[in-house]
């Protein structure tokens, strides 16, 4: 086999949302990296809906800003539409999304990839990995020329043994249209990986012109967006709103009629479907009491007719989906430009990973996105840059980068994948984060930017202006706990012209500020700060006033938390050894090998008990 010349440290396969943040990260931290895509036009494609964002993943994608990452940069620069979600919720659960130019998004990844120095882009398709001594070597692509790396980070999304399902017509694709890869997952058969079976799907793009907007409800995006990065200054793209209708019961119909003509119904598709993203075949049949559901229509792009019909995914025949579609009131003469599909394709169990999303069998390869059994474009990016970040920390030598469950969504999502496995599509939820009130999406440079700058992603200036705002965070509560507002005829006016009940004696202003009806302006009416604060810096102080008394709590249980993820557990550490564990979880323990008492707490099953009789054979072993 040939090998090109030049030798790189690590090599990424696969060039999507994954593989662009792990490329980009390794790149950044100094390393030579090789990013191999089998489609150039097509690197960090929006095959689904082209948004970015949404409950959970926004603050995900905060995070991978936070750390250096590049998501949320090239979502500013393209986004046609900027919303809040759960903003009459509390802040633990605000969670930005955004809608994109699917092209212009693209152009603007690939713009990054391509001037990043430290890394090579190329058009290829990997068969094989090449192994040395049980360690990887490096990649080889379908033409049979070899690339060397000392580390590979597999980011392959829905292309291993992809399968595109419209009806009972089965085509082999990693996407509508692109090639699958059926070379590389026989390869990692061979080499002792457990392979499962994933679905996914899409709903069809419809022509702009023959659609009857005017019987849908508009639904306007912020009227001054705010930006997605927390380095994005100003957002420029114009705005477009988004459309809410209906199916009806013509709708359901239609479907439950055709449903032995469907792939998901019909017998055609293996794989486990996402739970939380239901194909229409899946509402009519799981949900059969709801006679309408929600259909989205969202622009694909400023340049383009095509619009998103979100909610009407499905894998029925074309002239089946054509009924469909022009059933919904307001589509009666769409045309329909790229019919709905499912897609099928293999992805590797991920308790065969460890914390670093290094695999356990194969030293030097690291899997990131969908391969791991994951869902969505933020799932994938956050994933790829964890993982483009410990390939580099492990050819420079460094500690691993983990983040655990108190630090990070990013933490949450890879200890669940790494710890209890996920035999359908995972998808981040904010009610998967225990500590959720402490990871907000707003706070997120105040958490990771150090640890950013620490990796080599954050410039120092950033992080001096993130610790000079944490200063500043606590100089002003510091100084509202401290302020004292006296019962006077003039405060109490006030108080009452707010509504909220008027004070007998000296209170301090933290704790007017608590209140429910009061905010940070009625804090510059009563005792203004000397020097005028920022927005930045009012919310960090509202939130941290008004919640204070959850915080505090939450602060309890990480401490708790902790005290069990600081019990370190070596890596050979012989569970058999320990009297009074079950055989099933000596067998789960040996198979998933947590990294720390913590974790251990966390595999399905685990007990009390088990976890007492773990702590003495640790200290026992210790002690031998």
């Amino acid at each position: 086999m040939a090998f090109y010349k030049k030798k790189y440290d690590i090599i990424v396969v696969g060039a999507g949302h994954a593989g662009c943040e792990a490329a980009l990260a390794a790149a950044r931290m100094g390393t030579s990296v090789l990013l191999l895509a089998i489609d150039l036009d097509k690197l960090a494609a929006m095959p689904c809906s082209p948004s970015i964002g949404g409950m959970a993943k926004g603050q995900l994608v905060k995070e991978i800003d936070a750390l250096g990452g590049e998501m949320a940069k090239v979502t500013d620069k393209t986004a046609i539409s900027y919303n809040i979600l759960n903003t009459k919720k509390g802040p633990a659960v605000h969670s930005s999304r955004t809608q994109n130019d699917k092209m212009r998004y693209h152009m603007a990844m690939k713009a990054s990839v391509e001037k990043q120095s430290g890394l090579d882009l190329k058009q290829g398709m990997v068969e094989r990995l090449v192994i040395e001594n049980g360690h990887i070597a490096g990649v080889e692509d379908r033409t049979g020329f070899g690339y060397s790396a000392r580390a590979v980070i597999l980011a392959t999304g829905t292309f291993l043994s992809g399968l595109v399902h419209i009806g009972f017509k089965s085509i082999k694709s990693g996407r509508a249209g692109e090639f699958a890869s059926y070379g590389l997952p026989a390869h990692l058969k061979e080499l002792g990986f457990t392979l499962g079976r994933m679905k996914t799907g899409t709903p069809p793009r419809l022509h702009k012109d023959s659609i009857d907007f005017s019987q849908f409800v508009p639904q306007e995006p912020m009227a001054k967006p705010a930006p997605f990065s927390f380095f994005t200054e100003k957002i420029s793209m114009p705005q477009v709103p988004s459309y809410m209708g209906h199916t009806n019961e013509k709708s359901r119909k239609i479907v439950l009629d055709n449903l032995k003509h469907s792939a998901l119904y019909g017998g055609m598709i293996k794989g486990v479907s996402a739970r939380y993203c239901p194909s229409f075949e899946d509402k009519v049949v799981k949900f059969p009491e709801r006679l309408r559901h929600h259909v989205i229509l969202e622009h694909e792009g400023l340049d383009t007719d095509e619009i998103y019909a979100s909610g009407l995914g499905n894998s029925l025949p074309v002239e089946v989906q054509v009924e469909f579609v022009r059933s919904v009131k307001g589509l009666e003469h769409a045309e329909i430009m790229r019919p709905g599909y499912a897609i099928e394709y293999d992805y590797i169990n991920p308790l065969q990973l460890k914390p670093t999303l290094e695999t356990k069998r194969l030293p030097g390869l690291f899997l990131a996105g969908q391969i791991n059994g994951t869902s969505g474009y933020e799932e994938a990016g956050a994933q790829g840059m964890w993982a483009g970040i410990n390939a580099a920390c492990q050819i420079q030598k460094r500690p691993p980068f983990i983040l655990d469950r108190s630090q990070a969504y990013m933490g949450v999502m890879i200890d669940d994948l790494v710890t209890k496995g996920t035999k359908e599509p995972y998808r981040m939820f904010t009610s998967r984060a225990e500590y959720r009130l402490m990871l907000r999406e707003d706070n997120a440079d105040l958490r990771l930017m150090s640890m950013g700058h620490d990796l080599g992603l954050i410039d120092k200036h950033i992080l001096q202006d993130v610790n000079d705002r944490k200063q500043q965070i606590k100089n002003e509560i510091k100084r509202i706990k401290k302020t004292i507002i006296k019962p006077v005829p003039l405060v109490n006016q006030y108080l009452e012209s707010r509504n909220t009940t008027p004070i007998d004696n000296g209170v301090s202003l933290d704790q007017i500020l608590k209140r429910a009806e009061m905010d940070y302006s009625d804090v510059e009416f009563l005792a203004p700060a000397p020097e005028p604060v920022s927005l930045k810096i009012v919310r960090q102080v509202v939130i941290e006033t008004k919640y204070e008394g959850y915080i505090q709590r939450q602060i309890r249980e990480i401490e708790k938390f902790k005290n069990l993820e600081n019990v370190k557990i070596p890596e050979d550490f012989d569970y058999t050894k320990v009297n009074g564990l079950s055989n099933e979880l000596c067998e789960k323990l040996s198979s998933i090998r947590p990294a720390s008492l913590g974790q251990s707490s966390r595999i399905d099953g685990m007990t009390p008990s088990a976890i007492a009789v773990i702590m003495i054979g640790i200290k026992a072993a210790r002690k031998s």
